[in-house]
């Protein structure tokens, strides 16, 4: 089933519920799926790929603005953030934890015969590949330059 029917069934029950944090991130989801749906070059379809690559765009927004709201001591405004977050990230592929991204990296490194920093950008896209959707990019590039170190 696409996503953006999932979204609307998700939306209805949300509705009723009157769970209104959800609402609100489903709503964002819908949006943002609805614009890359319409923009110009687009088929009138969203590929897998692409609703992947939407909902980290949305959960990377809310996760640094909920860090601008918490250094300027807005907690109301970077709950509202965090909720959201929250639903986006429901509809994300579970997350690698530390340890078992970082084992990968080191057979990707070994496999590459990296040995310096010069090497990162083939690891880094060769990660960027494995781990899509389920290791943020930032975390990725911090331990691709600390084992390459």
């Amino acid at each position: 089933m696409e996503l953006i029917t999932t979204i609307d069934s998700d939306i209805k029950e949300a509705m009723l519920a009157r769970d209104a944090a959800r609402l609100r991130g489903l709503r964002s989801i819908k949006a943002a799926l609805l614009l890359a749906k319409t923009e110009e070059g687009a088929s009138g379809t969203i590929s897998p790929e692409t609703e992947l690559k939407v909902l980290q765009k949305l959960a990377k927004q809310r996760k640094e603005s909920a860090e601008i709201y918490r250094e300027q001591q807005r907690p109301d405004l970077e709950q509202t953030e965090t909720e959201e977050l929250e639903v986006i990230e429901s509809y994300l592929p579970k997350q690698m934890d530390p340890a078992e991204l970082e084992a990968e990296i080191k057979k990707i490194i070994e496999s590459s015969g990296a040995a310096s920093m010069k090497d990162m950008g083939r690891v880094m896209g060769q990660a960027s590949k494995q781990f899509a959707g389920r290791a943020d990019g930032k975390t990725v590039s911090e331990t691709v330059k600390r084992l390459l170190s």
